[in-house]
């Protein structure tokens, strides 16, 4: 009988050893195939919107990445390197603080790609033409390589419909159709 409860004990133990790691979800990394599209938000960068007097081109203008939005950016690009991924692309709209989180994670790489530019308090058809622009160049990616597009909320949820969180990547694959499948999201 004393035997038989060891035996037990022991076999609760090792489930409730097992409960933190089933608990956790399954990391998205291996979502990231050789010709994958990620779309990144920005990384950290203090308050919301812009303010009024607002100009692209002008940092000073704009709201910008603050320091702990520096340091995940360039922990961004170190995942990358430390998983070898290949990337093909980098891709950023005119922002500031996009084009500041892929130079930090992927120095010399970034390209401005207006597609994927802020259309936060635009009107609905603004929207839904950047929208449709920033498809059309998803669904042109072939590869080789991982396609990083460094880009704002509102662009990603109108994508995906998804509200990702600062300096999160949600993982896309073009579909025949013209849309996008959501296939993993990269914790900040």
């Amino acid at each position: 009988m004393h035997r038989r409860h060891l035996t037990a004990a022991g076999a609760v133990l090792a489930i409730a050893a097992a409960l933190p790691a089933l608990a956790q979800p399954a990391p998205s990394w291996p979502a990231l195939g050789p010709d994958s599209i990620v779309l990144f938000r920005h990384a950290d960068a203090p308050g919301t919107g812009d303010p009024p007097q607002f100009r692209l081109g002008d940092c000073g203008t704009q709201r910008n990445l603050g320091e702990r939005g520096r340091a995940q950016a360039q922990e961004l690009g170190a995942r990358f390197r430390a998983r070898g991924i290949a990337i093909g692309q980098v891709l950023s709209s005119q922002w500031c603080r996009t084009r500041d989180t892929a130079e930090l994670a992927f120095p010399g790489r970034m390209q401005e790609a207006s597609a994927f530019n802020s259309f936060f308090g635009e009107d609905v058809a603004q929207s839904a033409r950047q929208t449709e622009a920033a498809r059309a160049v998803l669904a042109a990616w072939r590869g080789p390589g991982v396609l990083v597009v460094v880009t704002h909320q509102v662009n990603i949820t109108a994508l995906t419909g998804i509200f990702p969180a600062s300096g999160e990547g949600i993982v896309v694959r073009a579909t025949p159709a013209g849309g996008l499948d959501v296939v993993g999201r990269l914790p900040p």
